[in-house]
């Protein structure tokens, strides 16, 4: 019997499920021509059901905004941007860019919008290279008097040493910033004269005055702002400030924190959209669409970040970025605004179960949706060795390092926790002393089993995808 058949039997009327009905049809139909990538899509659905998902990127997006991915519009290229494209036959696809532009515009409360980037670290790439291309090149053009087409190869040659020359200056990885903020093993590092600043050794925070006095120091050309693992807010006010005085672009990496901005959660000072000269950002993550970037800006730089195509980019993927117009309809709701407050309740709540059991926290707790554990000097254990432990529990987190880790990032002495995924399935402030108790039990070294049962009894109470509770899937082992 296929999935949609026993679904159907089940005596459910059809026209209140419609969405499990699509995705039971879909699997069906992807079992009959390869069986083993049904079986894989199948069984990870198993997986998440039958784990505690605490990684701070990820979280689970709506099974509307996954079969809008699932259809012809990843068929067709559509180069350019909405309404001037290199490819004839883009009316369609330039509704749905153009509209989720004005969703993205409309949630943020940006001048400007582009859905077109592939993934968080396609976005920093594009905004990099047209904040460049505005301060540094628009300028040797004008002194020029040439286009760069126009330019001889050897006059050309002079342009595109400056952009290896610009200097960047962002969070460092150690410290909780992103691998795209200048560390040297990623293009951020290798592209441009990269330098990273840190937190305070004692209070593991930003300091604004060490990074006001670098930024003298440095002068770059883009300063950085955004975290991967950092648990605090940023003022934004004062990294412009900062920007300002010595003459920088202002780039905020709002991946991690997009979802809290959008549900209202950060504002003000803690908004970085009024801020920012451009702001970039996944899709995924707290925003809880589909894995995709998307970069904001102020009018000055519109122009230049239209053009991700050719700039650091082939042609958008059309039917991501109808997804990303699904995401940004949900996330204007009023739902998504309460979502966004329990995500940052349920981590704080969680961070001070911690905390009562003795473990430390970095920084002491956290503002927003994610925090990093000490478990080395709490239990004796590496980042690695903790994520493998709490894994077998059917707990998933990652290891992560500490400001100034001595075990790199291979080991760690850390891990981090972070609560977008669990508080889509509803779990509240109560059970976060249920979540906080596994893992504190699995890495003093508890029976993984028996954690794992109580883990799979939390996890029935908040199934994943209920929509999709009858059928076969639920019964696959």
């Amino acid at each position: 019997m296929t999935r949609l058949k026993e679904f159907l039997e089940s005596g459910v009327n059809p026209e209140d499920h419609l969405d499990t009905i699509a995705m039971l049809a879909s699997l069906d139909y992807i079992e009959k021509g390869s069986k083993r990538v049904a079986k894989a899509i199948e069984q990870e659905l198993v997986d998440q059901r039958n784990s505690l998902k605490l990684i701070a990127s990820e979280n689970y997006s709506s099974l509307r905004v996954q079969m809008t991915m699932g259809n012809w519009l990843t068929d067709k290229y559509a180069e350019g941007i909405p309404f001037q494209r290199y490819y004839a036959g883009c009316q369609n696809v330039d509704d749905v860019e153009s509209y989720a532009q004005e969703l993205g515009k409309k949630l943020f409360n940006a001048e400007s919008c582009t859905v077109q980037p592939h993934s968080g670290c396609d976005a920093n790439l594009a905004a990099y290279l047209a904040i460049l291309s505005e301060v540094i090149e628009n300028s040797k053009v004008k002194d020029m008097g040439k286009s760069l087409m126009q330019m001889t190869h050897k006059e050309y040659e002079v342009v595109r040493q400056e952009f290896t020359k610009a200097r960047i200056l962002g969070m460092s990885l150690k410290d909780g910033g992103h691998l795209t903020h200048g560390f040297r093993n990623n293009f951020s590092g290798k592209l441009f004269d990269a330098y990273s600043y840190g937190v305070d050794p004692i209070t593991e925070r930003l300091n604004y005055d060490e990074i006001r006095a670098q930024a003298k120091e440095i002068q770059p050309h883009i300063l950085i702002a955004g975290y991967s693992s950092y648990s605090r807010k940023v003022d934004f006010s004062i990294m412009r400030s900062i920007a300002d005085e010595v003459g920088a672009v202002l780039l905020v990496d709002m991946a991690h924190f997009s979802g809290l901005v959008a549900g209202k959660v950060f504002e003000g000072v803690y908004d970085p959209i009024p801020y920012a000269d451009v702001v970039t950002s996944t899709t995924h993550k707290t925003l809880r669409g589909p894995r995709g970037g998307i970069i904001l800006s102020k009018k000055r730089f519109e122009e230049g970040l239209k053009r991700v195509c050719p700039l650091a980019q082939g042609g958008p993927l059309e039917h991501v970025i109808a997804a990303k117009a699904v995401a940004f309809e949900e996330a204007l709701t009023k739902d998504f605004q309460n979502y966004a407050r329990r995500i940052v309740d349920n981590a704080e709540t969680l961070a001070r179960h911690f905390i009562d059991e003795g473990v430390r926290v970095i920084t002491g707790g956290t503002e927003n949706h994610l925090m990093v554990l000490d478990v080395f000097s709490s239990y004796g254990l590496t980042g690695k060795e903790a994520e493998e432990r709490l894994y077998r529990s059917g707990i998933i987190v990652n290891k992560n390092a500490l400001p100034n880790d001595s075990r790199g990032v291979i080991q760690t002495s850390g891990i981090r926790i972070g609560t977008p995924a669990i508080t889509t399935l509803d779990m509240g402030q109560n059970q976060m002393l249920d979540v906080a108790n596994f893992i504190v039990r699995c890495l003093k070294g508890e029976d993984p089993a028996k954690i794992r049962a109580d883990v799979q009894q939390l996890k029935a109470r908040y199934p994943l995808y209920k929509a999709i509770s009858l059928g076969k899937l639920c019964h696959t082992n």
